[in-house]
């Protein structure tokens, strides 16, 4: 939960993509132990981010207070929360392994300037809170590298300040829009020349 006031939440775009394509709806389960209807208000695949908004958002919802992502340090100790194979509530723990790594998913997408940590992450996990050491907000899990599907110790985050950008836009607008800008290059007697921009 990141407004609790508009019962706003982000999770990965994974974890809800087959309700949504099937047409089926998304229920959160709060802490409380309460299903909660919500809605896709947007979402991003270049960060594999989804925000959803509670169609009824409940007084007791508390929203995760923000960390600033730029000022982690490799060694830092960090939490993961989320319901690795349908264990509710898991609570695991480790460092932060590096920083700013790129891995490509399952579906083809490149992820970019993810956190590493060693906090064991397993399916279940993905859309599920990265604290730091004082229960702030450090990014969202995402996905693990692993031969057998279960966690080897290599998990990754998006972090939370890649988030931040993006998530007035996705509010506002149900996207992100990227500029692009693209090139053809022609082979010349004198070198590499622009055709077209």
């Amino acid at each position: 939960v990141v407004d609790a006031a508009k019962g706003i939440v982000v999770t990965n775009l994974h974890v809800i993509e087959s309700a949504l394509n099937s047409g089926g709806s998304v229920e959160i389960m709060l802490a409380s132990g309460l299903n909660s209807r919500a809605r896709l208000v947007g979402y991003d695949p270049e960060n594999d981010i989804a925000v959803l908004k509670i169609a009824e958002p409940s007084r007791d919802l508390v929203a995760l207070p923000f960390a600033d992502s730029s000022k982690l340090e490799v060694g830092q100790q960090v939490y993961a929360i989320g319901n690795p194979f349908g264990l509710y509530r898991s609570l695991t723990s480790g460092i932060i392994s590096s920083l700013d790594r790129t891995m490509k998913t399952s579906r083809g997408a490149k992820l970019k300037d993810l956190i590493q940590t060693d906090a064991a992450i397993n399916p279940g996990n993905s859309g599920g809170p990265l604290l730091d050491s004082a229960g702030n907000l450090i990014g969202i899990n995402t996905a693990i590298m692993s031969q057998s599907g279960s966690s080897a110790g290599v998990g990754f985050a998006v972090p939370i300040n890649s988030i931040r950008r993006i998530l007035p836009e996705i509010i506002e607008t149900g996207k992100v829009s990227r500029p692009r800008m693209g090139w053809q290059l022609v082979d010349t007697d004198q070198g590499p020349m622009v055709l077209r921009v």
